[in-house]
């Protein structure tokens, strides 16, 4: 089954956010960075429940884990129903924790 994949408008922030510092060092980085992160949500569209919990308790909130250089990314994200997974944040591996 095939989910949509939505971005909240907090998680489109934080992609502008982590492309902009990227491009000030590396422009080229940067833009490979973006295609792993949406080859991401791709992948994120077809196998949410894949990805591990973010919260033991809520089997419905998770991470995925964006491999990109010696550390990448990680999505928070919302199975909303059978059909729609929400991004809710992303943030680098490096950065201090969202949750």
């Amino acid at each position: 089954m095939n989910y949509k994949v939505r971005y909240t408008r907090a998680a489109k922030e934080d992609l502008k956010r982590l492309f902009d510092f990227m491009a000030e060092h590396d422009l080229q980085a940067a833009q490979k960075a973006r295609k792993a992160i949406a080859a991401s949500g791709k992948l994120l569209g077809q196998f949410p429940f894949t990805c591990r919990k973010a919260m033991p308790d809520n089997p419905f909130l998770r991470e995925m884990v964006i491999s990109f250089g010696t550390a990448g990314y990680v999505a928070l994200f919302e199975i909303e129903s059978d059909k729609v997974v929400t991004i809710l944040a992303i943030r680098h591996q490096r950065e201090e924790d969202y949750l």
